[in-house]
């Protein structure tokens, strides 16, 4: 028997889909990519980071990888590492984890780069552009091949870099000066 793959027509179409498991998929071209698991250093790092920001924030502003992003272009959803919602977010997510293009962007958006060339360019390149599209006011992108974190903050609707924080230097965040923390806290 062959099976056939559902295909959707609109974003809306694949937001009332349920295949009964609790997969994550993007969205791209009409039909749904199933995302990995994310490697170890991956979850530990964004974990740790989860952390840094509960105790800045307060649980319910916080989000890990489990928030879906509706973004422009192929695929047509994300899902960051973590992110840093605004409390409005808070009631508007309580039926489904979803922040779609209509919503005010959250504040904050993380991707921990997985290994391999393409997921760089993915991280750097291609959800760079989607994220700014979106209005995200800030997107950091860590690096654990190069124990780095680059900060970027949208300006005039471009992101600028605020630098790229390694080793001892303290990581500056645009929106959440009060975290100190250092770059080499976040690879340990």
């Amino acid at each position: 028997m062959v099976q056939t793959k559902h295909r959707f027509a609109s974003f809306e179409e694949y937001l009332s889909y349920d295949d009964g498991t609790d997969n994550l998929y993007e969205l791209f071209n009409g039909e749904l990519i199933e995302m990995p698991p994310e490697s170890g250093i991956n979850v530990q790092i964004a974990t740790f980071l989860l952390i840094q920001f509960v105790a800045l924030l307060g649980y319910k502003r916080v989000r890990g990888h489990g928030l879906e992003l509706e973004v422009r272009g192929e695929p047509r959803n994300r899902y960051p590492d973590l992110t840093i919602i605004r409390e409005e977010h808070i009631q508007q997510l309580a039926n489904r984890n979803t922040i779609r293009l209509s919503m005010l962007p959250p504040l904050l958006v993380v991707e921990v780069v997985s290994p391999g060339e393409l997921q760089r360019d993915r991280d750097f390149i291609a959800k760079r552009l989607q994220y700014q599209d979106c209005g995200i006011s800030e997107y950091w992108i860590i690096d654990p091949q190069t124990k780095s974190i680059l900060v970027l903050e949208l300006i005039d609707e471009i992101y600028h870099e605020i630098g790229i924080f390694s080793g001892d230097d303290l990581v500056l965040s645009p929106q959440f000066n009060s975290l100190n923390l250092k770059a080499a806290q976040i690879f340990e």
